[in-house]
């Protein structure tokens, strides 16, 4: 019986790369695994076709000579190179390796990236707002410059592990399958250290405190991450280094709290301003303004000053400051400011519903609630 094309069997285009190829592949063999088709007789001979020509084009010389002379050019009753170049559990495995633990870049001897490292940055609110630049003394895990990262010697290298042939896994059978494992005896890193480095006793890495400067932008706020790359653990075997990730914290402050883009702040004021109305100076991150208080402002009454707040770091419209007007009860009143005080509620007389809408009202609400309670 004649064979399908390969590129048919995977459904994939002669000029697909080994990605599409790949990805092809594993859709396919997922679909017709044997495992998964107990029932389905033809399950078994569309998997073994699918792996077959995922064999040859995956293979640069196999799909070369298979692109110029057909199944002819890889059958190897006709000279050709033929399927089965590798075993199935090496294609298996290097598909479905990021699945049941095989294949990956560490599997195969490859350097490892570093860690990511993680650092909070205490600031002040008036930091946060305006921006700065702040030096941090970092501890990590840095490549050891004796060896160069390669944990041996130096003058001497690593060799390869005896017991994995330095892919860093070794095999085992169970059933249909074979199952990758790390090698027990490198650890999955394909190489062992013979004579290794004084300096960093074969780990290739040492632990090192590093200054490092942080450019703050502004606007920044609790929460928000500034990632620098390249600054976390230096990987092993020399791998590439991790990235570092500064997380802000903003300090409370005295004085202002700040809701996104927006500052609040609380303004005392005496009952005589509150009354009569005044001038004040209020604080910004700016500097002192001027705020006008009107008469009769109670206590509670919000007070915006336009573009006074914080610009997000992510840009937008620059947020308010609203002030909270606290109206103050005198205290420490001696003899002479008592008896004027009473004088003053004296001459309120029975008009003083008048002058105090507000309790007047709450007063005017508790009888009701009482009265709606009676039987």
């Amino acid at each position: 019986m004649s064979k399908r094309d390969y590129y048919e069997v995977l459904g994939v285009e002669k000029s697909s790369d080994e990605k599409d190829i790949k990805k092809a592949y594993r859709r396919v063999a997922m679909k017709y695994h044997p495992d998964r088709n107990p029932d389905d007789p033809d399950a078994d001979e569309k998997f073994k076709e699918a792996t077959e020509a995922y064999d040859v084009l995956m293979n640069s010389e196999k799909r070369a000579a298979y692109d110029r002379f057909g199944h002819s050019g890889v059958d190897p009753n006709m000279g050709g190179g033929g399927f089965g170049g590798g075993s199935f559990s090496d294609i298996f495995g290097d598909v479905f390796g990021d699945i049941f633990g095989g294949g990956g870049g560490r599997g195969r001897g490859g350097p490892q990236r570093g860690s990511d490292l993680r650092y909070t940055l205490d600031i002040s609110l008036e930091d946060a707002v305006r921006g700065t630049t702040v030096e941090i003394k970092v501890p990590t895990l840095a490549s050891c410059e004796e060896c160069d990262g390669s944990g041996a010697r130096k003058g001497s290298a690593p060799v390869s592990c005896t017991t994995c042939g330095g892919i860093g896994q070794v095999r085992m059978q169970q059933g249909f399958f074979q199952v990758q494992q790390t090698c027990p005896t490198c650890r999955g890193r394909g190489k062992m250290i013979a004579d290794p480095c004084p300096k960093c006793r074969g780990q290739g890495r040492v632990e090192k405190r590093k200054t490092l400067s942080v450019k703050v932008p502004p606007g920044v706020d609790t929460g928000d991450r500034i990632r620098l790359s390249g600054e976390g653990e230096a990987g092993p075997d020399g791998g590439p280094p991790g990235d570092l990730f500064v997380q802000m914290s903003v300090r409370q402050h005295p004085i202002f709290e700040r809701d996104g883009k927006n500052l609040y702040c609380e303004v005392p004021i005496t009952f005589v301003a509150a009354a009569l109305g005044g001038e004040l100076e209020v604080p910004t991150l700016d500097g002192r303004v001027k705020l006008k208080i009107p008469p009769e402002t109670q206590t509670g009454k919000l007070f915006r000053l336009r573009g006074k707040g914080v610009k997000p770091v992510r840009g937008g419209a620059v947020g308010d400051l609203l002030c909270r007007a606290v109206v103050e009860t005198p205290v420490n009143l001696n003899k002479k400011q008592k008896e004027l005080l009473k004088e003053f509620q004296d001459s309120l007389g029975q008009g003083g519903d008048a002058q105090s809408p507000r309790q007047t009202s709450w007063f005017e609400g508790v009888k009701a609630f009482f009265d709606d309670m009676k039987p």
